[in-house]
């Protein structure tokens, strides 16, 4: 699909009376970076199969949905609406953002190290729009449709900064709500996270809604690590199932920084998930794991990139992926190691198991490797359940049913039981044995 149709006219035609509200909307620099994004959209269009990298993921039925842009008051949502979505016995600071804006209600914030900030981005712009003019959008490739179209139309998100030495002992909980009560909305979050010298925190990225109606969100993370510094990222997706969800992480890492991902997607109609590291710095690391697990006529499409651009540099990738009824998973993984990067180690894998006929995986490793002196790997497999184990369950007693679900879950939990926050951990067995139970009722026992 090439251009921009016609239910999307309006929208993208609103841009000038909506720019008075959104964030950042006093700084000239911030305005020209809007209009060219929102040209570059413009010229660019919607991805259609031509695209390589929009191949085997086609935007169609989000490209034909009239969504109405969010006012510039967030729909009032009571405290027992989104509880549900908290993380409790998990001390935290909690940012929350409901149909794009942020909520201080909701949130809470308590006392930081001196020059820390874990505030909304339309603060930082208001409070010190200078120091984060050479970051924001530095970073994210606006030759992404969608990024550019979020750097036109970025409402509001979280900004994080931690000075030099600065570690916080508590997780920093990001919680986007979309309400989804009535007309279809589009929400653009935008989060920048900075991280000085030796510095260290875990985010958790977590999208939701709140009702079973149609919405978008396309979301934008930019992460800048400077020496020595550490992030566990964890994204967690439980959006409803008639929503669409695109969004791209994109992290620079200088030397010996360590970026840790997990990105747990179990929601969504059409989800897309773009993780992009660029290894900038000798000793850098980067891990990204992966769980999706999808059913229906759903679709989840994970892209990612590595760049091993300085010598000495790790990364390592797993992700699973579990199937059911008609549903399609994309999985593209790119680590490409430049001219010079020697002593590199890369390795990548990516399981998918398939619980019906119906269910199709699309899966694409891929290698560029431009240096003599590395070790890289990469595999890929997409099965169905073993009958001989199976078999061997059911002599032990075990309904079938139960055998296959018992099997579904021990796939999974090679992921999850890698996830370290406990209340994490559980939500996510929480959702994911719904999820299991579900497609059972579905398939007529898995």
């Amino acid at each position: 699909m090439n251009g921009v149709s016609e239910a999307w006219r309006s929208y993208l035609d609103s841009h000038a009376r909506l720019e008075p509200e959104l964030v950042g909307a006093a700084q000239p620099w911030l305005r020209e970076l809007r209009q060219q994004a929102l040209g570059q959209f413009l010229s660019m269009g919607f991805p259609g199969p031509k695209n390589e990298d929009w191949k085997y993921t086609r935007v169609r039925a989000l490209a034909e949905t009239a969504f109405t842009p969010v006012v510039s008051s967030p729909v009032a949502v009571r405290l027992d609406e989104c509880q549900g979505y908290f993380l409790p016995d998990m001390p935290c600071f909690r940012l929350v953002f409901v149909d794009g804006r942020f909520v201080p209600g909701l949130s809470e914030i308590e006392e930081l190290p001196q020059g820390t900030v874990v505030g909304s981005l339309a603060d930082g712009l208001n409070q010190e729009a200078e120091s984060l003019r050479s970051v924001l959008a530095g970073y994210a490739d606006h030759h992404q449709p969608f990024t550019a179209l979020n750097t036109a139309f970025m409402t509001d998100g979280a900004y994080l900064y931690l000075p030099a030495r600065t570690v916080l002992t508590k997780p920093v909980h990001l919680l986007f709500i979309t309400t989804g009560r009535s007309e279809a909305v589009v929400t653009h979050p935008r989060n920048l996270m900075v991280l000085g010298p030796e510095s260290g925190l875990t985010v958790i990225e977590h999208y939701a809604g709140l009702n079973d109606g149609v919405y978008f969100t396309n979301g934008v993370t930019e992460v800048v690590m400077e020496k020595g510094a550490h992030l566990e990222h964890i994204k967690l997706q439980e959006e409803a199932a008639k929503s669409f969800h695109i969004a791209t992480v994109q992290v620079q890492q200088e030397q010996d920084t360590q970026f840790l991902s997990r990105n747990l997607a179990l929601g969504g109609r059409l989800v897309r998930n773009d993780i992009n590291s660029v290894l900038g710095g000798e000793g850098a690391g980067c891990v990204l794991e992966g769980l999706y697990a999808v059913d229906g006529e759903r679709h989840v499409d994970n892209h990612t990139r590595i760049d091993h651009k300085q010598p000495q540099t790790i990364s390592q990738e797993y992700y699973k992926g579990i199937l059911g009824g008609k549903s399609r998973a994309v999985f593209n993984g790119k680590v490409i190691v430049h001219p010079n990067a020697q002593k590199v180690d890369a390795r990548q894998a990516n399981r998918n198991l398939l619980l019906s006929e119906g269910a199709e995986v699309d899966t694409k490793p891929e290698l560029e490797i431009y240096a003599d002196d590395v070790k890289c790997a990469h595999g890929a497999t997409i099965g169905q359940l073993d009958k001989d184990q199976v078999f061997y369950l059911r002599s032990r007693g075990i309904e079938e049913k139960d055998a296959r679900q018992l099997l579904t879950h021990a796939f999974a939990e090679e992921i999850v039981k890698r996830i370290e926050l406990i209340p994490i951990r559980d939500r996510v067995e929480h959702q994911l044995g719904l999820w299991l139970s579900e497609e059972q009722r579905k398939e007529g026992g898995l």
